[in-house]
C-alpha cells in the first residue's frame, strides 16, 4: 500500500513546498522566464519603469501560460503509451526491454516544454549536448536514443499550441 501512495503521489505532481497537486515547476519557470523576457523588451517603450513593469507582467503571463503546457503532458500516460507502443517502432532494436528506451522517451516528452516554439531539429543539438545528464542509467548513446527522443517530443507537440515544425498538423 505504500508503494501505491508514492506512486499516487508521484502522479499528483505534488508542489514540493506546499504539498498541493498540479505543480510543474520546469513549465512555470520556462514560462515566466521567456514571459518576462517579451514583457520587459515590450515594456522598454516605456523606459526603465516600462520594463520593469513589462517583465513583471510578461513573468506571470508565461508561467501561467508554462503551466498549462506541463499540465497538458502527463508523464504517467506517456509512459503508458511508449511501454505499450516502443516494440513496433523500426529504430527499436529486436528483443530490446522498454527500460533500454524510457529515458530518451522521457526527455523527449520533458524536452518538449523546455524548448518553446522551436522544432525538434532547432533544438536537438542543445539535446544532444545534455542527452549524457538526463539519460540516467541509460546505457545508450545519443544518436541510439536521438529516435526515440524524437518520437516522444512529436506526440506530445501534436495536441499542443506551438507546433513548430509542423509535425503533428
Amino acid at each position: 500500500m505504500a508503494k501505491q501512495n508514492e506512486t499516487l503521489d508521484r502522479d499528483l505532481n505534488r508542489d514540493p513546498l506546499t504539498g498541493a497537486p498540479g505543480a510543474h515547476p520546469v513549465g512555470v519557470g520556462v514560462g515566466a522566464s521567456g514571459g518576462a523576457a517579451a514583457g520587459a523588451a515590450i515594456g522598454a517603450m516605456g523606459g526603465p519603469v516600462g520594463v520593469v513593469v513589462g517583465a513583471a507582467v510578461g513573468g506571470i503571463a508565461g508561467g501561467l501560460a508554462g503551466k498549462g503546457v506541463a499540465e497538458a503532458i502527463d508523464p504517467t500516460v506517456e509512459d503508458a503509451h511508449w511501454a505499450g507502443h516502443y516494440n513496433s517502432a523500426p529504430y527499436v532494436k529486436p528483443g530490446s526491454d522498454y527500460k533500454t528506451y524510457q529515458p530518451a522517451y522521457r526527455y523527449g516528452w520533458e524536452s518538449y516544454q523546455k524548448y518553446p516554439g522551436q522544432s525538434f531539429d532547432a533544438a536537438e543539438p542543445d539535446l544532444k549536448r545534455n542527452w549524457n545528464q538526463h539519460r540516467g542509467a541509460s546505457s545508450q548513446n545519443w544518436e541510439e536514443a536521438k529516435a526515440a527522443t524524437r518520437d516522444a517530443w512529436h506526440r506530445v507537440e501534436r495536441p499542443l499550441p506551438g507546433n513548430a515544425d509542423r509535425a503533428g498538423r
